[in-house]
């Protein structure tokens, strides 16, 4: 008899496609987010973005060393949060990995997910540092290179350094077998990218090829590139002459030389100092209040003068006679104002005619003549009228590099002794430093760090470039996750 058997179905298991298992575990690092405290990432991002920010906070785009300093803090800030988001992800859930491996996950899936979830952490990650750092006093610029927005730009490149960071990590964990491996790797892969980054440290020639496999490399090179590191000033130099401004100099030089270089107009500093102005308008009435206060003007009251001249003749021989050289240059007390200055005044004036023209008779002083003819009361009648006693030190050295008498003393010797300050001073400190900073900043310009749209944009596809490459090690590496024989 035969038995009645019926017959075995084969049961078909049905392994969901790779894009609803990109959604599968998406959903589940998600949980993992708040249920595993994932979540602490975040304010461990606030925090370091604040405590950097308030130390590059006053240099940060104020000067060229602070700004590239600011620039390296950032990159550190974005490289260290990318590590510790993802150093530990995979190898800790490794035997997970292996047993939904063999039972259809797809490894592409699985990346892919991971991909999308620790960009979204990254994102948030580069918000939470933005808003810190203004917060605690980071000056961001207003313009961007790209959107026009620096806010944006900025943080598209934080978002990039950071993610490209995160899956330097995510490798390093597929990897790692134990998460103490992971973590133990970890200081020397951050090392390696801050050493060689290429931007704060000399480094030798040799090693310089190593920057191109740092994501820290084109990171630097882009937030310097957009924060104008280039065109900032140099603040060493304010610092460099604070220092030597007490340091003396000395030496000895001829008055020859000293003229000589006084009456070089093609030197642009010397011709600016040439045109420099000196004295102003002056009314008689200024004059006259001098005039009361002068000693040199009193002693002159007392000259006596020869009878059967004009007053005219005596302004004339005061004017014209070697002796009374000294006495024309006697300074009245006025910013520009000697008497030769004002007796030409006096003799070119139509008003003056009659004054001029008086006789003087009997012996008598200078003081006995101005009397007679009421100056004080001339004075006081065009007290208001302005006489321009305006003079250029080109004007002043001209007159002097004339002179026989300084020719006759051009080899005569001038021991100089003074301090930096005081020749910065002579010059104008503003002028100093602006041509200082200018040449030290073309010394230092680098090229890397023009602020141009296509220079941004390029270190930019440097950076997504690391991304895609590290996502690509780290699938490969995992696809071989069946023959771990641990």
């Amino acid at each position: 008899m035969t038995e009645n058997v019926k017959p075995t179905r084969s049961i078909r298991v049905r392994h969901r496609g790779r894009g609803a298992q990109v959604w599968i575990y998406f959903g589940k690092l998600l949980r993992m987010f708040v249920y595993q405290s994932d979540w602490k990432v975040l304010p461990m991002a606030a925090l370091i973005a604040g405590l950097v920010g308030m130390v590059i906070r006053r240099r940060f785009f104020i000067n060229m060393e602070g700004t590239l300093m600011g620039a390296f803090a950032m990159v550190c800030v974005c490289i260290w949060n990318g590590c510790f988001n993802s150093i530990q992800v995979i190898c800790r859930e490794r035997d997970v990995i292996k047993r939904e491996h063999r039972s259809g996950m797809h490894i592409t899936s699985y990346i892919f997910s991971h991909m999308l979830y620790q960009a979204l952490l990254c994102l948030a990650q580069t918000v939470v540092t933005l808003i810190v750092t203004t917060g605690v006093g980071v000056q961001y610029p207003a313009e961007g290179t790209v959107t026009g927005l620096f806010y944006v730009d900025f943080g598209i490149s934080m978002f990039l350094i950071t993610f490209a960071s995160d899956m330097m990590s995510l490798w390093v964990s597929t990897l790692a077998k134990t998460t103490t491996t992971a973590m133990t790797i970890m200081p020397f892969v951050l090392i390696f990218q801050l050493v060689f980054s290429g931007g704060m440290l000399t480094l030798p020639a040799w090693t310089e090829p190593l920057t191109h496999f740092t994501i820290s490399n084109p990171g630097l090179k882009v937030i310097a590139a957009q924060a104008d590191t280039n065109h900032r000033p140099y603040a060493t130099i304010s610092s460099m002459i604070g220092k030597m401004r007490d340091s003396e100099l000395g030496g000895t030089v001829t008055l020859g030389q000293v003229m000589d270089l006084l009456t070089n107009e093609d030197n642009p500093t010397i011709a600016e100092l040439r045109a420099k102005e000196l004295g102003g308008v002056v009314t008689l009435g200024e004059i006259r209040n001098a005039l009361e206060h002068s000693a040199t003007f009193e002693t002159f009251k007392q000259e006596h003068i020869v009878e059967n001249v004009t007053v005219g003749d005596i302004v004339d021989i005061i004017l014209k006679g070697d002796e009374f050289a000294n006495l024309r240059d006697q300074d009245l007390g006025l910013p520009g104002v000697s008497l030769g200055k004002l007796l030409e005044d006096i003799t070119a004036s139509a008003r003056a005619k009659p004054l001029l023209e008086t006789q003087i008779s009997h012996l008598t002083t200078v003081g006995d003549v101005l009397d007679a003819v009421d100056a004080a009361g001339i004075l006081d009648q065009y007290a208001d009228k302005e006489i321009d006693a305006t003079f250029s030190v080109g004007e002043i050295v001209d007159l002097l590099a004339g002179n026989e008498d300084v020719q006759a003393r051009r080899d005569q010797e001038i021991t100089l002794k003074t301090t930096v300050g005081s020749l910065i001073d002579l010059v104008g400190e503003d002028k100093v430093m602006s041509f200082l900073e200018q040449k030290a900043a073309e010394a230092s310009y680098v090229k890397d760090y023009e602020n141009k749209m296509e220079v941004v944009v390029d270190y930019w596809l440097s950076l997504l470039l690391f991304i895609f490459a590290f996502a690509a090690l780290a699938t490969i590496t995992l696809e071989f996750i069946d023959k771990d024989k641990r």
